[in-house]
Parts: structure tokens; C-alpha cells; sequence
């Protein structure tokens, strides 16, 4: 199938070492990995090596590490199964006003059951300030919630700053780096985290497979009940195929990281460069220090809407903001988060490459997007 496509940031096309590493294993008879005769063994056994694969990528002690069913229930377990087990010391949790909904709609869910958030607002380019998320702290907070790479900007949080300012008070703090973990070296000691978010499908890996870690001694209770799967952590038989591929592909990461920065930098100053060159001036929101594969630009004039079916319409995909929520015609809460104007948010599209995405695509997407879009403006909407 043909098209160029740019919204890696929703999902990623998952590598070939990937699907062969599943295909691998679904062809074995292996059996449950909790049984204890030789095929759940073997199950078991595949599984754990797995882990170890995905712990390593982000620097933790594999018995740590809960496997979830993808980026979503790790922020949903980790922001409920911290106020449930600390509900008798306090019942405040402080987020950020640009968090995916994976972590804002769960924290409305704790204010409905009760308890209180404060959403730390950040400034013009997409970044909250550690002082200030620090200012928010109360004498009954238990939990601080902070994404490490915004999903539809690409803004890098000073989650190692807030992760400190939040271990002198004592709290638990948690980061969503399910944007960062692809493209940045995450170490959990590094910044101090109690809880961290992962998925496979944002790193080349499968859909439907997720992980959040624990650090040992950490407050909190699981958010299923049923077997003692993950030992005692989330209930439920292990997506074993999901698992394999998920360890298949932080195994294959880990080590490009550095080299895919660079590549998506490049990427970023080509694609830039020739949608300028076809339209003209356009309203970039992502900071220039953030993480280059991510790539959210206002079209002065245009209507996002219209823009993102005329490109698909000529096999070119993007989006206009979280995959979440995209099928919905809401403006981002990131980009209103940041001040900007209702106009400028409804005119702006997220493109976002990956480690595979190539200069020839993004140089044809370029002329491509430009050129669509100086069509589309509406009278007297471009300057």
C-alpha cells in the first residue's frame, strides 16, 4: 500500500524482527505461562526474557516492570493504584494541563471519587516549569503526575528537575514516557521516578501492549484482581505474543536512539524548509529543543479539518493531535494550554516521523503539504 506516513506518534508500523519474533513463538505449543508443566515452562520462560529486554531500555531491575495493555492502563494504574494505596495521608495529586487524556481523564475520575488535582499550566512553548509544579505541592499531596515528551508537540518536561524537587518532599512521582522512551536514553534511577509509563507500538513494537514500572517499595495497589499473574500485580493470562514483540523491539531500539535524534532532526529541516517553500510563513509550536520527530505547525488561513482530508485524500497521513482523540472535532487542550489563540489551534496539524521514515517522504510530503494548503486558505486568512 502506497501514501506517506507521518503520524508515527500515534502508532508505528511494527519492524519486521518484530513480526518474525512473534510469528516465532506463536508457532511453538507453548502453554500457560502460570502452569507449571513444561509448555507454561516454556511460556514463562519466553516471557521473562522479554521483560528483561524492556526492562533494560529503560535502566530498571526487571521484577519491577508490569506488563499492561498498553501506555493507557499503565497511567490509569499508576495514577489510581498511588491515591489508593496513600488515601489515609492525603488525597491531592498534582498534573500538568497538557498530559494525554490517559492521565487528565483519569485524574477527573479521582476528582469525582474525591479527591483533589491542581493542572500546572506550562508557558508559551509547550514546558511547565519545575518551580512551579513544585509551588503546587500541598501538605496533603501524595502524587505527582508529569509527562517526560509531550505527544502532540514534542516539548520535553525537566522531568529529572521535578523528579528531584518532588523526592525532597517525600511524594510519589510519576512520568508518562511513552513519547520519550523511543527517542531518549531513560534511565529510572536517573530522574528519580516511582512509576513510570510505557508502550510498545510508539517504538515499532505491537498494539495492545504496554508496561508500567514500580520501583520496589513504592505505595500502591493493582487496578485488577483475579490470578496472581505479574506477580500479584495485574491479574489476568499474559499477552505472551505481545510480550515477545514488545521486547523484540526495545531490544532493537535501545541502541539507534541516539542515531534516530539525529535522523529526525534532519527530517524535521527538510520538511520544514519545503512547506515554507510552497505556502510560506507557518506557526511552529514545537520548541526547537524538544524532540525533532514531533513536529506541530499551524497553517495561517487554513483549516486543520479541511487540510488533514485533503491529505489523505492524496495518500499523505498526519493528524491533528493525540490519536485518542483525533476522531473528534475538539481543539487541542495542549495547544489552548499554551495561550494560543482558538484560530491558530483550529489551523494546526501534527506530523511526526520515525527511525524508518525517509528524506525522500518527507521532502515529497512537504511540497505536497504546502501546496494543498495554500489552495485551501480562506480569503484574506494568509498573509
Amino acid at each position: 500500500m502506497g501514501g506517506i506516513y507521518l503520524d508515527h506518534a500515534a502508532t508505528t508500523f511494527v519492524l519486521p524482527e518484530v513480526r518474525e519474533a512473534m510469528a516465532r513463538h506463536l508457532e511453538e505449543r507453548v502453554g500457560n505461562p502460570s502452569s507449571i508443566h513444561e509448555f507454561g515452562r516454556r511460556a514463562k520462560a519466553t516471557l521473562e526474557d522479554a521483560r528483561e529486554a524492556v526492562a533494560a531500555l529503560i535502566g530498571a531491575s526487571p521484577a519491577e516492570l508490569v506488563f499492561t495493555s498498553g501506555g493507557t492502563e499503565a497511567d490509569n494504574a499508576a495514577l489510581i493504584g498511588a491515591v489508593l494505596a496513600l488515601r489515609d495521608r492525603g488525597r491531592h495529586v498534582v498534573t500538568t494541563a497538557i498530559e494525554h487524556h490517559a492521565v487528565l481523564h483519569t485524574a477527573r475520575q479521582l476528582q469525582d471519587w474525591g479527591f483533589d488535582v491542581t493542572y500546572v499550566h506550562p508557558g508559551p512553548q509547550g514546558v511547565v516549569k519545575a518551580e512551579d509544579v513544585a509551588g503546587a505541592i500541598r501538605p496533603d499531596t501524595v502524587l505527582v503526575s508529569v509527562m517526560w515528551v509531550n505527544n502532540e508537540t514534542g516539548a520535553v518536561q525537566p522531568v529529572r528537575e521535578i523528579g528531584a524537587l518532588v523526592k525532597e518532599r517525600g511524594l510519589l512521582f510519576h512520568t508518562d514516557a511513552v513519547q520519550a522512551v523511543p527517542w531518549l536514553p531513560v534511565e529510572v534511577d536517573d530522574i528519580g521516578c516511582d512509576l513510570l509509563s510505557v508502550s510498545a507500538h510508539k517504538l515499532h513494537g505491537p498494539q495492545g501492549i504496554g508496561a508500567l514500572f514500580v520501583r520496589k517499595g513504592t505505595p500502591w495497589v493493582p487496578l485488577l484482581y483475579g490470578g496472581a499473574q505479574e506477580r500479584g500485580r495485574r491479574a489476568g493470562t499474559e499477552n505472551v505474543p505481545g510480550i515477545v514483540g514488545f521486547g523484540a523491539a526495545a531490544a532493537w531500539i535501545k541502541g539507534r536512539r541516539a542515531a534516530g535524534l539525529d535522523h529526525a532532526e534532519r527530517l524535521r529541516k527538510i520538511f520544514l524548509g519545503t512547506v515554507r517553500e510552497e505556502f510560506g510563513q507557518v506557526l511552529v509550536h514545537s520548541p526547537e529543543d524538544g524532540i525533532p520527530a514531533i513536529l506541530n505547525v499551524a497553517f495561517p488561513g487554513v483549516s486543520a479539518e479541511t487540510l488533514l482530508m485533503n491529505l489523505d485524500l492524496h495518500g499523505i497521513a498526519a493528524s491533528s493531535g493525540s490519536a485518542c482523540t483525533s476522531g473528534s472535532l475538539e481543539p487541542s487542550h495542549v495547544l489552548q494550554a499554551m495561550g494560543l489563540e482558538d484560530a491558530v489551534v483550529r489551523s494546526s496539524l501534527r506530523f511526526s516521523f520515525s527511525i524508518q521514515t525517509t528524506e525522500e517522504e518527507v521532502r515529497e510530503a512537504g511540497r505536497a503539504v504546502g501546496r494543498i494548503a495554500r489552495r485551501l486558505v480562506r480569503p484574506g486568512g494568509h498573509g
